[in-house]
């Protein structure tokens, strides 16, 4: 994916997180409504980030498939 698209995705995904965290903080108070929005947009960032990484969240739990192959190969 293209850098300037990477960059749009995740100003996207940025804008709707802090736009439904300043909603429910509005419910609540105004100073609520800053902070919801903030919070909702970094956690719309962190969502842009894991969608546009190819691996996902768990990548690094994942064994990898040559090492396995590699040490079956070198026990049998």
């Amino acid at each position: 994916m293209g850098r300037i698209r990477t960059a749009v995705s995740r100003a996207t995904y940025a804008a709707i997180g802090a736009a439904i965290g300043a909603a429910f903080g509005g419910l609540v108070s105004r100073n609520a409504a800053s902070s919801g929005g903030a919070i909702g947009a970094l956690a719309g960032a962190t969502i842009a980030e894991v969608r546009a990484d190819a691996d996902g969240v768990f990548a690094g739990l994942r064994p990898d498939s040559e090492s396995d192959s590699d040490d079956a190969a070198a026990d049998g």
